[in-house]
């Protein structure tokens, strides 16, 4: 068996000069449409995503090769990531017969495409289109069909899709009419190694040669128009993505997760801080609008979206890229609009899933810092008292800073002056200083850690709310006073090491208090508890029950911190219930982005979505490991207490504390 073919059959050695011509207008055409998206990129700030180069094209390739980003979501994700990986070696596969007929024959004499090796060529090119196919029918079938809410139609995308499916039918179309007249009647066992272009072959075979011929020089023509047009309009359609959606596995931040682009608030040559307009933007930011899919990825865990409120970070993205094409200069709140902004919890659930890297939150508390500090504006009278009683008396509460460490009295804590010898400084926070109940959660890791022989610190009226809320709603004036004022009482404590009890201070002393200068140790209450437990500090009397936990976002998302809760649980005798999504999966309480100390006014309340998923799981406790968690939660079960088999609210300490082992 001759195990080979005739690259250019029934194509006039002319034709292919001009096939050539045709393809470097439409690389040209290309480039061209780059070039253009370029200059709407630079209209945005620099920002330096090139450090690091190995590092990040490392990231790149690995990303795009896998398409691991696509492919985890189940609904369309897999076919997406066939797509790819399909064209991909057709394309390669394209690559390689211009190297056979450009390079290795001219130069060397040597012909690649016969043999074993042709016929596996033959064979996997055949396959990589018809995958593609059936990934195009599936992908057809889920957004015309199947019609998920989240998966916004345009005319466009059915024009882009019966392209890329004009371009494969057409392939092989032409192989079949060149097998018709050649492989058919000459070699039958070598057309057997091109399954598609052999079920089209069978078509033909029974037309006259020339009838045969005039059909393979016409569908060879319209093949290769359709190919060269696809690479020309790339850029100028949602295609782009192919390009731009990898490239951001290239320019994704290096900074932890979660990190917010620094203000220089003492650069008085600025005339705004925050984003109000599109050159206020980074180039990045504007980048990732056209990175972005339109997936629906985003929208569908956004809890702000799910419960009614107008936010989509979907629509948030597009928004801001059809600003940066667009020649008015228009505000980006007033496209964005308040409601929407102010409606997020940070939660970071939207970048969790973004298969295209693209960075939500940074965007919507830029253009919060512009509604505050810029306008005075906040999302209600409560948020604005809030931050008056943070930026008075260091707490949201508006009470007495002098009364910060009463919680304390009568428990083993040493008020940390410089001059005890403790083990650790306990940040209390807010809500534990307080709240009576939350006070509880503090007496509870006091016990723990006195029963473990860990001798324990507080700052009393030195700690101030570390301003993460303020933070988050725009307020970055007033986060900056809170910071700088903790991380000098911090220093004159002399503190080695840092615990708290709320996901949202220890996120914002082991990273953003970073920026500022501080490196001491910080350390989570869950995973602190879970090292003394595996070291054999602390000894527990197990009582088996089971609970549900619920992971707080600023804990499973933002610090991947989701084994060693389970872990503590698991020691003091708790069977977790899982609810319909936790982990880094989870979903969030409500009260992250500044929320906590917001009224939600619109849509339904998301910590009720929240306790839904937690009666569901039909246990009668409900653990979580973060003050925000917990007063959303309780309330919302408060709210609901009609309802029967509300489970009560824990944090994961209190139930520590409860079965310590005395002996």
């Amino acid at each position: 068996m001759n195990a080979t073919r005739e690259i250019f059959w029934n194509i006039g050695q002319e034709m292919v000069v001009l096939m050539y011509l045709l393809a470097l207008l439409s690389v040209v055409g290309l480039v061209q449409g780059f070039r253009q998206r370029l200059a709407i990129w630079r209209k945005g700030k620099s920002l330096d995503r090139f450090d690091h180069p190995a590092e990040r094209f490392s990231s790149f390739i690995a990303d795009a090769l896998s398409q691991r980003k696509v492919s985890r979501d189940g609904e369309g994700g897999l076919a997406h990531a066939i797509l790819f990986w399909s064209f991909l070696l057709l394309f390669v596969g394209t690559l390689l017969v211009m190297v056979q007929i450009d390079l290795l024959a001219p130069l060397f004499h040597v012909n690649l495409l016969k043999g074993s090796f042709y016929l596996f060529f033959s064979l996997f090119l055949d396959l990589a289109g018809l995958l593609a196919m059936l990934a195009l029918v599936l992908l057809a079938a889920r957004r015309y069909i199947i019609r998920p809410p989240s998966l916004e139609s345009r005319p466009a995308d059915a024009i882009l899709h019966l392209l890329l499916f004009a371009i494969l039918l057409t392939g092989f179309m032409t192989e079949g009419c060149r097998m018709a007249v050649t492989e058919m009647r000459d070699n039958p066992m070598l057309a057997l190694w091109s399954p598609g272009g052999y079920f089209f072959a069978q078509l033909f075979t029974s037309l006259g040669e020339r009838q045969v011929k005039v059909a393979h020089t016409f569908l060879w023509w319209g093949h290769l128009l359709l190919g060269l047009g696809c690479i020309a309009v790339v850029p100028r359609t949602k295609l782009r993505h192919l390009v731009t959606t990898g490239g951001n596995s290239f320019f994704e931040p290096h900074e932890p997760k979660g990190s917010l682009p620094p203000v220089d608030l003492e650069d008085y040559t600025q005339e705004r801080f925050g984003l109000t307009l599109t050159g206020d933007l980074s180039w990045k930011d504007i980048y990732d609008a056209d990175a972005c899919t339109r997936c629906g990825r985003c929208q569908e865990r956004c809890p702000a979206y799910l419960t009614g409120k107008p936010l989509s970070p979907q629509k948030v993205i597009s928004q801001i890229g059809e600003l940066a094409e667009s020649s008015q200069e228009r505000g980006l709140i007033d496209v964005v609009t308040r409601d929407a902004l102010w409606a997020c919890t940070t939660c970071g659930a939207c970048e969790e899933i973004c298969p295209a890297g693209i960075e939500h939150v940074s965007k919507i508390v830029g253009m919060r810092r512009s509604l505050v500090l810029m306008s005075g504006e906040f999302p209600g009278e409560e948020a604005r008292i809030g931050c008056e009683g943070i930026e008075i008396n260091g707490n949201p509460f508006g009470l007495s800073g002098s009364r910060r460490g009463d919680w304390a009295q009568g428990l083993p804590v040493s008020l940390d002056d410089g001059k005890k010898e403790i083990d650790i400084l306990y940040f209390t926070g807010c809500f534990a200083s307080f709240d009576p109940r939350h006070r509880k959660v503090a007496e509870s890791f006091v016990r723990i850690c006195s029963a473990a022989g860990i001798r324990v610190g507080i700052l009393g009226n030195a700690e101030r709310c570390c301003g993460e809320p303020a933070r988050k709603l725009g307020n970055e004036y007033l986060y900056r006073m809170m910071a700088e004022s903790n991380i000098a009482a911090f220093r004159a404590s002399g503190a080695l090491r840092l615990v708290t009890a709320c996901p949202h201070c220890f996120n914002t002393l082991v990273r953003d208090y970073r920026e500022l200068g501080f490196e001491v140790p910080v350390e989570h209450h869950s995973t602190f508890i879970a090292g003394l437990i595996a070291k054999g500090r602390l000894r527990l009397k197990p009582e088996f029950f089971s609970a549900t936990f619920h992971d707080s976002c600023y804990l499973a998302r933002y610090r991947d911190i989701v084994e060693e809760p389970r872990f503590v649980l698991g020691a003091a005798g708790v069977k977790v219930l899982e609810m319909a999504r936790y982990g880094s999966e989870g979903f969030c309480c409500g009260g992250g982005g500044g929320r906590i100390l917001v009224e939600e006014r619109l849509g339904r309340q998301i910590a009720d979505v929240r306790t839904e998923m937690a009666r569901a799981t039909g246990t009668s406790t409900l653990v979580t490991a973060c003050p925000f968690c917990l007063t959303m939660l309780e309330e919302s079960f408060s709210r609901n207490a009609a309802e029967s088999g509300s489970p009560g609210v824990y944090d994961l300490a209190e139930i520590v504390a409860a079965v310590i082992d005395r002996q």
